[in-house]
């Protein structure tokens, strides 16, 4: 009995204070003890078929999200081996802190060709594309870029598709290039939402804001700017890294939300910013996703204007934009082109 009660302790501090039928026989509990402390009122919890949870308070975002991957592997397998079932999809990213990332439903990648059934919000995803895994807070996971693959396999959300393949970048987890090509490899790039983001991240947009801003540029005859360009003093030291940055003429577009900017210290901070960029002679449009969202025409009227401005100044301001070349959209001729074209 003493055995048997060390064996499980070892296999309950290891998963969390979760196991699986096979792990319980196999310390020994007959499979009326199993039943017995799992019925109603007991000292254990069945959370899906042939998993249970040794405590009696409810499980946490950890344990639900292990107990999926121990409902999905190999019962012969050591499942926190992540051989033969790991958490992926938006489950691995929201365990990760992606921002907007969805904790549910919970997608675990299966070696094919075995395929378990769904259970409650287990959701098996069979691949014989294995990828190489991690431990994300003990869990086992594929990595963040192969997450976003396939969180965006299974996603009709364009919105969200967007934000957390940009937010995923946007943490530093993967290089956009490594992220389109993981995309390409999953066969996924020819769904509408996960082409458009793809394009996106590749040309150096990293927010949905910054999404929506790119598509109503696309759709008129505007210079297409750089994206999240680092801007740079003639010294090397840095100034800031506005949202979109039109080079030839020195324009930026700066998209502030309130989510990010309502505090005293924040709004100082992009007002220090935009003196900083005004200072060495940038012209600044300010904006906030509302009023991209419901007053495009403003925005582009108010951009229009400071492009006119800046294509007629004699030069450029003095600043070295470090950043993304626009792909995948029309390059019409700059304002400063034509200018120059017209004199």
């Amino acid at each position: 009995m003493i055995a048997c009660s060390t064996s499980l302790a070892r296999v309950a501090q290891r998963q969390l204070n979760l196991a699986t039928y096979h792990q319980l026989k196999q310390a020994g509990i007959p499979a009326g003890t199993i039943s017995g402390r799992s019925r109603r009122e007991g000292p254990w919890q069945r959370l899906l078929p042939r998993v249970y949870l040794l405590q009696t308070g409810p499980p946490d975002t950890r344990q639900q999200a292990l107990s999926a991957v121990l409902y999905a592997a190999h019962p012969a397998a050591d499942p926190l081996s992540g051989s033969t079932a790991a958490l992926t999809g938006g489950a691995a990213l929201a365990l990760l802190g992606i921002r907007d990332a969805p904790p549910e439903p919970l997608d675990v990648l299966v070696r094919a060709p075995r395929s378990p059934a769904a259970a409650g919000r287990v959701r098996p995803c069979p691949t014989s594309r294995w990828p190489a895994t991690i431990h994300i807070r003990g869990v086992p996971s594929s990595r963040p870029i192969r997450a976003a693959a396939d969180f965006a396999a299974r996603t009709d959300d364009p919105d969200l598709v967007r934000s957390v393949l940009a937010n995923v970048v946007q943490g530093g987890w993967c290089h956009p290039h490594d992220l389109h090509a993981e995309l390409r490899a999953a066969r996924v790039r020819g769904r509408p939402a996960v082409r458009v983001a793809a394009a996106e991240l590749v040309a150096g947009v990293r927010s949905i804001a910054e999404g929506r801003a790119r598509d109503t540029l696309a759709a008129t005859d505007l210079p297409a700017p750089l994206w999240n360009a680092r801007l740079h003093d003639p010294d090397g030291t840095f100034l800031a890294s506005p949202d979109a940055y039109w080079p030839g003429e020195g324009v930026a577009l700066e998209i502030d939300s309130a989510e990010y900017h309502y505090t005293r210290d924040a709004w100082q901070a992009t007002l220090y910013r935009r003196l900083r960029l005004e200072s060495r002679g940038v012209l600044v449009a300010s904006t906030t996703p509302g009023i991209l969202r419901d007053r495009p025409a403003d925005v582009i009227a108010a951009l229009r204007a400071l492009l006119a401005l800046g294509a007629a100044r004699p030069a450029p301001p003095t600043v070295t934009a470090r950043g993304h070349a626009q792909l995948e959209l029309p390059l019409p001729q700059s304002y400063a082109q034509k200018a120059r074209d017209t004199e």
